[in-house]
């Protein structure tokens, strides 16, 4: 694995706390300035403001859960641009286990400028497998191995 694999990985984790601490300036400030998130209902913010004042009324109303996610991979598309694909579910606040109604595939488009990786797109997309209960199952015991 080289620095710049694990600085984009870092870069995902930091946004996963940063969720999980339901920190929208420091979620938000993770992002290029026109940086957009697609959101798991659809929803889309465009630049780092409209990423916080989307997530600022989320963290402040809801109880969210935290994320459980696994890394799956880092493809360079260039020297300076790579795109990370990830899988991820929520653990209910109160419970013990992922709902995998939940559960997401998550990617991530990472931009260097200024000699700091920033994120250009997230997208956190419903891992439904319809018609495909076998496939939910397999995500779903893939991340509660992380839970052990």
């Amino acid at each position: 694995m080289d620095k710049a694999y694990e600085e984009i990985e870092a870069l995902y984790h930091q946004l996963i706390t940063a969720w999980n601490n339901r920190n929208a300036y420091a979620m938000s400030e993770l992002f290029a300035e026109g940086g957009e998130m697609i959101g798991f209902d659809g929803s889309i913010a465009a630049s780092r403001e409209e990423i916080f004042s989307h997530l600022k009324p989320i963290f402040e109303n809801h109880p969210t859960a935290p994320f459980i996610s696994k890394v799956k991979n880092v493809i360079y598309l260039d020297s300076r641009t790579a795109l990370l694909r990830a899988i991820a579910g929520m653990v209910p606040i109160g419970k013990t286990e992922i709902n995998p109604s939940v559960n997401a595939h998550q990617t991530l488009v990472a931009v260097k400028a200024e000699e700091k990786w920033q994120i250009q797109l997230f997208q956190n997309t419903p891992a439904q497998f319809h018609g495909r209960p076998e496939l939910a199952e397999q995500m779903t015991e893939e991340l509660s191995e992380l839970l052990k």
